[in-house]
């Protein structure tokens, strides 16, 4: 078997109907991700995503029953621009969801990306020291098959056994062109990996994804094997093998309906 045959098999398409079925499916195996790790391991450790895909699965989060003391985010990439600015994908997570939850700001460990790619990557690399395998790590797929800030071409995406945990990336195709990245390898470092894909115009990637393409989401391999959320129209012509959510997510209509008990406000200090 080639490795190209042995990525693709483990790599398992789940196609939803629509953009809020896939949201609200990324938002049951997120809670059930936390609570399995709480349970067992006494915390839980998230990669978060960014662009927009995300966005409303994060303020969905906001609703979440959960033991927010207990998780630790981490991001898969950033962009080289100012703390704050709104490029940056740690400014739509706080603002989406962190800034409306308990969870401690010593916890949310950001990319120091405003000191720029090689000064950046380094700090996040000190930052990932000691810390082990992800519960959960989210991801994006880009029209160009690009995940987290690894893009095609010549551009490194830390594949090997001793690739580093963050990347400097320069001359990215989208901008701002600096970047700082988790590598591949660190990325699949995880109990699981969840891709979410919407919108017809990353059909293309998912073809060329599962037709054994090297674009660079295909070089995020995990033990588990890796799991794609993607909605029909991504998929393919009209959404084909296209389904709706199971019957479970019945149990988070409490969480669709915002309901919370701890009465948590927003908060200030996420920068």
């Amino acid at each position: 078997m080639s490795s190209n045959d042995a990525d693709a098999e483990s790599t398992r398409w789940h196609v939803v109907a629509t953009r809020e079925a896939l949201e609200a499916e990324a938002l049951a195996r997120i809670s059930g991700a936390a609570r399995n790790a709480c349970t067992h391991r006494g915390r839980f450790r998230i990669v978060l995503a960014g662009g927009e895909t995300p966005r409303n699965v994060y303020r969905r989060l906001v609703a979440l029953e959960t033991e927010w003391a207990r998780w630790e985010v981490y991001f898969g990439d950033e962009r080289c621009v100012p703390r704050g600015d709104a490029e940056r994908n740690d400014r739509m997570a706080f603002e989406a969801w962190l800034d409306h939850v308990a969870i401690p700001r010593d916890a949310i460990h950001v990319i120091p990306a405003e000191q720029g790619p090689v000064a950046g990557a380094e700090a996040y690399r000190r930052t990932l020291v000691g810390v082990g395998d992800f519960d959960l790590v989210l991801l994006g797929l880009g029209e160009d098959g690009h995940t987290a800030s690894l893009f095609p071409g010549a551009h490194e995406r830390g594949e090997g056994v001793d690739a580093p945990d963050a990347l400097p990336v320069f001359g990215a195709p989208k901008p701002p062109p600096e970047r700082v990245s988790m590598s591949a390898t660190r990325l699949g470092r995880s109990r699981e990996v969840l891709f979410l894909v919407v919108g017809e115009s990353k059909r293309d990637a998912v073809r060329r994804w599962r037709a054994g393409e090297d674009i660079p989401a295909a070089s995020v391999r995990c033990a588990a094997g890796v799991d794609v959320l993607v909605e029909g129209v991504a998929f393919g012509p009209k959404g084909k093998g296209a389904r709706t959510p199971a019957p479970e997510l019945d149990e988070l209509a409490g969480i669709a309906r915002g309901l919370r008990k701890d009465g948590y406000r927003n908060r200030k200090d996420r920068y």
